[in-house]
């Protein structure tokens, strides 16, 4: 069972700081059920590779399942695992590399929360659910993932498929954000666990998962497998999970826009607001465009409606809404040519993800208001340095224009989900350090009725890349 970790930072030798294992040293470690080597293939400045190789003794392992009273068989002794990446990964990430997995460095404590170029490598990992679940668990995470089928025997063909993949994990990022996700993700795609399981099993979920999991679009079918399937487990795992965007059903998310739209409607806002956003994408000359927080289409069937754009996108962290744009848009019915112009994805805006690269604009049409500021520096790095297309269209409330809604009281917020809505004052300065932090340049602009001294109901900063 192999594990490599490489990076390019430089020096590339700090990686050997960051995980407390001198480069210039094999090191070896005995657990349960075997040994675990650590060397460094290659540790220049250039470049730097730690190796993580297991041996596991199956006399060992079954010797730490006794006392259940299992009725042992041969396949307790042959099979898979000393070969591929499981569980039994997890246990050594944790305890050869412990002090990296907690987010500490010793003698380099900056390091720790340094975002380095970092490529990691599994040379055998089996994926209960193939491919696409390999991707749709390790893709919103902000990995570029390589994945080759291995074969059950290359001499043999005709024995099918494996369920065994060689993984190459690439991304920018901390060093315990990796093992983090290694450590949950691995025994999830293997779908088993080699220990006997406990109620504490939940904690090390929640622990190991804090920074990531209440945000990932497949949390629940991360936190089934995690916990195998015990449904109390995962019920109180998920219910611990800290508030996030909101994942509401439709009904709901339908209740809020119409309470919204009711406070705008005498002035037409909602209409005037996707015209300017389409125009604008218009003069952008792009073609590749993202809707960020689609909710159930609206700005999608504008797009759909330019032959400008020959590819268009949709990104919801709500299965309903999506399942409703999807409703709405017919996409079902939709001529050939039509239906392969758009695509719906379910994901996190405050989530690195690698499908969202490369496009020429995206669109956040009232999205920001709806996240609280921590989550809100995550989508500022998620769209402008990650996915970084060459122009972004943020729309907004003006908090200054709320006094001219007839009925409206003081201080009161058009949208009870509303985190915040910003005075111009407030927008101009968020759009100016975006633009500066991220290489941009940004024009705003106001949509709807302009008031002398209230200004326009909307705000709206377009950016381009520099």
């Amino acid at each position: 069972m192999l594990l490599t970790i490489s990076t390019t930072h430089r020096p590339a030798t700090d990686l050997g700081y960051l995980l407390h294992k001198n480069p210039a040293r094999a090191q070896r470690f005995d657990l349960t059920f075997g040994r675990a080597h650590v060397v460094y293939p290659e540790a220049t400045a250039e470049v730097c590779t730690a190796a993580l190789l297991l041996e596991v003794d199956p006399v060992q392992l079954v010797r730490g399942r006794g006392g259940r009273g299992e009725r042992f068989t041969i396949d307790h002794y042959v099979n898979d695992r000393p070969y591929v990446a499981s569980s039994l990964l997890s246990v050594a990430i944790s305890q050869v590399f412990g002090t990296a997995l907690s987010g500490r460095c010793r003698d380099k404590p900056e390091l720790a929360e340094t975002t380095l170029p970092l490529v990691a490598r599994l040379a055998a990992l089996r994926c209960r659910g193939g491919e696409a679940l390999l991707r749709g668990l390790l893709e919103p995470l902000g990995y570029m993932v390589e994945a080759a089928r291995l074969p059950l025997d290359a001499r043999f063909p005709e024995w099918g498929e494996s369920p065994y993949f060689a993984v190459t994990l690439r991304a920018t990022a901390r060093l315990v954000d990796l093992l983090s996700h290694l450590y949950v993700l691995v025994p999830v795609l293997d779908d088993d666990k080699h220990y006997w399981f406990g109620d504490d099993e939940v904690e090390k979920l929640l622990r190991h998962g804090e920074e990531w999991l209440a945000r990932h679009p497949r949390r629940e079918e991360i936190a089934q497998r995690y916990l195998r399937y015990r449904a109390p487990l995962t019920r109180a795992a998920l219910a611990r999970l800290p508030a996030d965007e909101a994942v509401e059903d439709e009904e709901e998310a339908a209740d809020k826009t119409a309470a919204e739209e009711l406070v705008e409607q005498p002035l037409r806002l909602n209409e005037q607001r996707l015209l300017a956003v389409v125009a604008a994408l218009v003069q952008s000359g792009a073609q590749r465009v993202l809707d960020l927080g689609c909710s159930t289409g609206n700005l999608l069937r504008k797009l759909l409606e330019e032959p400008q754009f020959s590819e268009i996108v949709g990104l919801d962290v709500s299965h309903r809404a999506l399942a409703a744009a999807e409703r709405r848009l017919k996409l079902d019915r939709l001529p050939a040519a039509k239906a392969q112009r758009i695509k719906l994805l379910h994901g996190s805006l405050t989530y690195r993800d690698r499908r969202l690269a490369g496009y020429d604009a995206a669109a956040l049409v009232e999205v920001i208001e709806h996240l609280d500021p921590p989550r809100l520096r995550a989508l500022e790095r998620a769209v402008f340095e990650c996915a970084r297309p060459t122009t972004v269209v943020v729309t907004t409330p003006n908090r200054e224009y709320n006094v001219l809604f007839p009925g409206m009281p003081p201080g009161k917020l058009r949208h009870k989900d509303h985190r915040f809505e910003w005075t111009r004052d407030e927008f101009r300065s968020w759009s100016e350090r975006v633009a500066a932090q991220f290489g941009y340049g940004v024009q705003l602009s106001g949509i709807g009725p302009a008031d002398s001294h209230h200004g326009s109901p909307t705000q709206m900063a377009t950016f381009t890349s520099t």
